[in-house]
Order: structure tokens, then C-alpha cells, then sequence
């Protein structure tokens, strides 16, 4: 295909002119005189219009599951495009592919999770799940049970209910949120909370901490425990071992809908098709988006136990909630045509088997440098934790978020996406990024550690 000559001055001048890219600094991009302009991607590699080609460690925004430029998902969407390009489901109608990629996602949950429900973001799958949460427990005769039990520095989206639902306070600042009824507790983030303590210890911590908040509130007011199975957003949080059996087990005691976010987790990226079969634990309702269709089209997903769906069934009457664009009838033809790629080349268990463990045992070459206070991953995402003082989780200047930047800036002037998450470096590449672009990542990173390192120490000790 045939590259297409962009005014990239001209471009970046507009983006400042008119343009609000999502969660940025307005007066930073100003500065910079426009956004990075990225014009084409190949693969697990991303393309500026200035002629920099960039391995993506991000696989976007944690969702290009089966890398870029994949021509069957573009004749996919053409397909469905000149058949059908779109259609409701308000009118008692439904489409082919949305009907069939409800029946494929049922399957792939499996158990008691047959039925579900389309949104276009995964913000929109957990509005959906707020609502549904609520409207469930109104229609069982118990309308006080409200309360949802998220963690501190979860992530569930950017809507006002998303935001609520999630547990990032430079968020909540911002629209005088969270709404009523959401409860935040610890995360089991050992590294930050629990450093130097007993894995077992920390995990039956951190899990009990929500089973004093549900006493807290009372357990009849509590109507749902959220949360992913690995905290994306937060900084790749991984759990300790025996923490989500254990909050499995509390939801059960009491009585309390499970809600599995599996917005960055699902579809391959922990080496399961979804997050909880990895962690063994059995959730009412899942909601799902990025690796559905590998970001190609916005859609997301809720899964739904049997259970809810037999009481709307009965007493619910009519669910008055959904999109435009709920089941979009091209963006399932795309998952459809994902979820087929990711089956038949093997991506789970490749994740699984191969360049999962691969990852896992080439970032451990960066535990050795000076400012590295930790590497973790779990299948195909993990993190490097930046600290001032080796065998500590002290941070430069005392406080969290001064270092990462930094480092990630220079990440990316050497070639690599990633993300800075406070002072904790993040990655998840596409699954089909190949050992060499595996080697190279580690690569840059550590280049990009021992580049900063100076103006690293230079930077004012803490008060």
C-alpha cells in the first residue's frame, strides 16, 4: 500500500488550533507546537510523520492484540460496510454479527456467562455495568443495595460512573467526583503497600481490607465488588498470590456481584482468553473492550450471568439503557474476524507458553541496574519500578511521578513506546511482537535508564 504525503507542520499547527487529544496537558501540547503525528503502523511498529519508526510497547493503548496492518479486518469492515453498514438494536432488531459475536463471547467466558451486552468503549461497558448492578438489585426487592467496593488507583473508564467507579484521585478532582455510592480500599500493590512484608500476609491484607469496608457499610447495602485482575492504568499492579480466591470468596460469603474488568486483560493478554480464568475466580458480570476487535473499531462488551438476565427477565421489565452504536454491526463483523486470528494462530497460548515467559525473563536483565526497584509481568504487560535508592521503593525527590516522565521520554526518543504510570515504567505489546523486539525493548529501556541516570540524581533530594 502506497504511504500518503502528509503536511505534518501543517497538521500540527491544526492540532493546536482545533484539535483536544484526550487526557493531555493543553498548555503542554501548545508548548511542543502540536502532537506527535503518527501516520502508519506495520506490525508491532508505529510510524511519526516525521520518519521515526517506533516499536509500540503499548500495542496502542493496551489493545492491538494482533498488531497493525492486518488485512483481514480491513476487508471485514468493507464487507460488512457495503452489506450492512449499520443498524439499532432498540427496535426489537438485531444484526447477523452481532449476534453471532454474542454467541463466540459466551463461549469463550463459558460457564454461567451466556448472555451479553454491546457498548462502543470500555467506559461504556462499565456505565452499563453500574446501571445494571443497580437495576438488578431494585428488581430482587433489595433497592438499598447500592454500594459498589472499588480499589484505590483502579481504572474503569473516563465517563462520570467510569471515573467514580475507578480509583484515581487526580481524576475525581476533576468534575467533583466519585459520585455517591462507590467505596475505595487499598490496592495490592505490595512494592508501594506492603514492601518487605510476606506475599501470603500482604494478599490476606489487602483482600480483607474489602471485607472490613463491606462491614463498614453493611453488608445488605453492598451490591458489587469491581475490579481488574491485573491494574492496568494503575501502574501493572499484579496481585499478590491468593488474593483474588480470596476476594472471590468474600463476594460469595456475602452475597456480592463480582465485576471483572477485563478492559486491558481480556483476550490473550495475561496467556487466558480473560483475566479471571487465569486467577480461577467465577464473576457475574465481565466487561471487555480493546482486544475485542485489537482497537481496529470501537466496541466493548458485558458479559452477564444467567442468573441476572433470568431476573430481568422476570421482573425487569424494559432495560432502559444503551448506544446508538450498541452492537454495531461493522464492529462486530471486525471482533468476529479478531477473535478468528487470535484462535487460529494461537495467540493465547502463545501468550501462555511462549513469548509470555520470554518477556518475563528478559525484562529480569534490568534488575541489576541502579534505579530499578522491581520488574514484574504476568504473561504479555509488566512494569519497571524506578527508585532512587537500590533495595529500597524510595522515590526521587520523596515523592512519586518525578522520575518516570523522564525515563519515558527518553524511551521514546530511542525508538520504544511506553508509558510512564508515576515512577513505574509500563509495557504491553502486541502478542505477535516477535524475541527480537522483545530483546530490543529491554534494550532501550535499560540505554534510556543509564542516559538519565545523572539528571536523575540531580534532581532536588526530598525535604
Amino acid at each position: 500500500m502506497a504511504h500518503r504525503n502528509y503536511n505534518i507542520p501543517e497538521l500540527r499547527r491544526l492540532d493546536v488550533a482545533h484539535h483536544l487529544p484526550a487526557q493531555a496537558s493543553y498548555a503542554e501540547i501548545q508548548a511542543l507546537g502540536g502532537s506527535r503525528i503518527i501516520t502508519r503502523a506495520e506490525g508491532s511498529t508505529i510510524y511519526d510523520g516525521d520518519g521515526n519508526a517506533i516499536l509500540d510497547g503499548m500495542a496502542g493503548l493496551w489493545c492491538v492484540n494482533v498488531g497493525y496492518g492486518r488485512d483481514e479486518l480491513v476487508k471485514a469492515a468493507a464487507d460488512q460496510m457495503q452489506e450492512l453498514p449499520f443498524y439499532n438494536t432498540f427496535f426489537k432488531t438485531a444484526t447477523p454479527p452481532t449476534v453471532m459475536l454474542a454467541a463466540k463471547l459466551a463461549e469463550l467466558l463459558g460457564g454461567k456467562l451466556k448472555h451479553v451486552f454491546f457498548n462502543s468503549s470500555g467506559s461504556e461497558a462499565n456505565d452499563t455495568v453500574f446501571r445494571l448492578v443497580r437495576h438488578y438489585w431494585a428488581i430482587k426487592g433489595q433497592p438499598q443495595r447500592k454500594v459498589f467496593i472499588s480499589r484505590w488507583n483502579a481504572y474503569h473508564g473516563s465517563t462520570v460512573a467510569g471515573v467514580s467507579l475507578g480509583g484515581m484521585k487526580a481524576m475525581h478532582a476533576i468534575g467533583d467526583l466519585p459520585v455517591p455510592g462507590v467505596e475505595h480500599v487499598m490496592q495490592p500493590y505490595r512494592f508501594n503497600e506492603g514492601f518487605g512484608e510476606d506475599e501470603e500476609t500482604f494478599a490476606a491484607r489487602a483482600a480483607q481490607a474489602i471485607e472490613d469496608r463491606i462491614l463498614q457499610v453493611g453488608p445488605e447495602k453492598v451490591a458489587a465488588f469491581i475490579g481488574e485482575p491485573v491494574q492496568g492504568a494503575g501502574g501493572v499492579i499484579i496481585p499478590p498470590k491468593g488474593y483474588w480466591k480470596r476476594v472471590d470468596a468474600i463476594c460469595k460469603k456475602y452475597g456480592i456481584l463480582l465485576v471483572s474488568d477485563e478492559v486491558i486483560c481480556g483476550f490473550g493478554r495475561l496467556g487466558r482468553w480473560f483475566g479471571f480464568q487465569h486467577f480461577g475466580v467465577t464473576p457475574d458480570i465481565v466487561s471487555m473492550a480493546k482486544g475485542l476487535s485489537s482497537g481496529y473499531l470501537p466496541i466493548s462488551a458485558v458479559g452477564v450471568s444467567e442468573d441476572i438476565v433470568s431476573a430481568l427477565r422476570e421482573h425487569g421489565g424494559e432495560f432502559v439503557h444503551g448506544f446508538t452504536y450498541s452492537g454495531h454491526p461493522v464492529a462486530a463483523a471486525v471482533a468476529l474476524k479478531n477473535l478468528e486470528i487470535i484462535e487460529r494462530e494461537g495467540l493465547v497460548e502463545r501468550v501462555r507458553d511462549d513469548i509470555g515467559p520470554y518477556f518475563g525473563e528478559a525484562i529480569k536483565r534490568l534488575d541489576g541496574d541502579a534505579l530499578v526497584g522491581e520488574t514484574r509481568t504476568l504473561g504479555l504487560i509488566g512494569a519497571v519500578e524506578i527508585v532512587a535508592k537500590k533495595g529500597t521503593n524510595e522515590r526521587f525527590t520523596g515523592e512519586e511521578g518525578k522520575a518516570g516522565p523522564i525515563v519515558r521520554d527518553a524511551c521514546i526518543r530511542n525508538g520504544l513506546m511506553v508509558r510512564a504510570i508515576r515512577d513505574s515504567i509500563v509495557m504491553c505489546p502486541p502478542l505477535i511482537v516477535t524475541h527480537a523486539e522483545i530483546d530490543r525493548m529491554i534494550d532501550i529501556i535499560g540505554r534510556s535508564l543509564r542516559e538519565v541516570e545523572p539528571a536523575l540524581r540531580a534532581l532536588p533530594p526530598a525535604e
